[in-house]
């Protein structure tokens, strides 16, 4: 089987270069869902003219405004102007339901009190085991960032093909349980050398490499540090808008 993924938006917390946050489109045989979903990610969909009622879940590594904080204005948007009428998924770390409602009130003040027309459900992963959504096997490993985000690295089985994302987080020896025999790997690769409290860089990358036992890996999430460099890279870095499949 053949799954497709669209590094929707491939850019750091602000905008680093004129990318977009974190949005991770993957389309399986019969299941289209996001890892993450910042909060330009519904402007990055529109500009790539991808309905965002075609998607099915939302799975989510941590609560941070760059990787979360776009789903208020897709759900406003979907009660309001998109009018979705199919169900929709989100799932993510502990009260992800709370914290989204919370950043929806503040993002979007008295939005909380408009009860969507579609079945929407929150889910939340329980981390080290798998968890069924919508037939996606989804394993979250603890990362090390901010506690405050419950932040945490995602396998996902989709189809006969596994995607695993870091997202944000400095090294852990939980991450090659990940990894190991991905057909993809996506990594956060937020600075080249210097190392920065919270995220990893291109040293601890190419240190830990044989580590990782992917069969693939791709560099994402890159600041100022790094974006001039990735041209020069030896690694795949991905861009807004890049497409492969697996």
């Amino acid at each position: 089987m053949t799954v497709k993924v669209n590094f929707v938006g491939t850019g750091d917390a602000f905008g680093t270069g004129g990318r977009f946050n974190t949005c991770i489109l993957v389309d399986g045989e019969n299941l289209r869902f996001a890892i993450d979903f910042g909060a330009s990610s519904l402007v990055a969909l529109n500009a790539q003219g991808i309905p965002h009622n075609s998607i099915d879940a939302i799975l989510l590594t941590h609560i941070h405004g760059d990787h979360s904080a776009g789903i208020p204005f897709m759900l406003m948007d979907a009660i309001l102007g998109a009018r979705r009428d199919r169900p929709l998924t989100i799932a993510g770390p502990k009260n992800v339901k709370a914290r989204i409602e919370e950043c929806a009130e503040v993002l979007l003040p008295g939005s909380s009190g408009m009860a969507p027309k579609f079945p929407l459900h929150y889910v939340e992963l329980e981390v080290g085991r798998p968890n069924d959504i919508l037939g996606l096997s989804v394993t979250p490993y603890a990362a090390k960032h901010t506690w405050q985000s419950d932040p945490t690295a995602l396998r996902v089985t989709v189809d006969d093909k596994v995607v695993t994302f870091s997202g944000d987080g400095d090294w852990t020896p939980d991450l090659p349980k990940a990894t190991q025999d991905a057909d993809l790997f996506i990594a956060e690769y937020y600075f080249h050398s210097k190392p920065v409290k919270w995220h990893l860089n291109y040293g601890t990358i190419q240190e830990r490499k044989a580590e990782f036992g992917a069969k693939r890996m791709i560099l994402t999430h890159m600041g100022p540090e790094m974006l001039p460099l990735a041209d020069e890279m030896p690694e795949e870095c991905a861009e807004d808008g890049l497409v492969i499949t697996l």
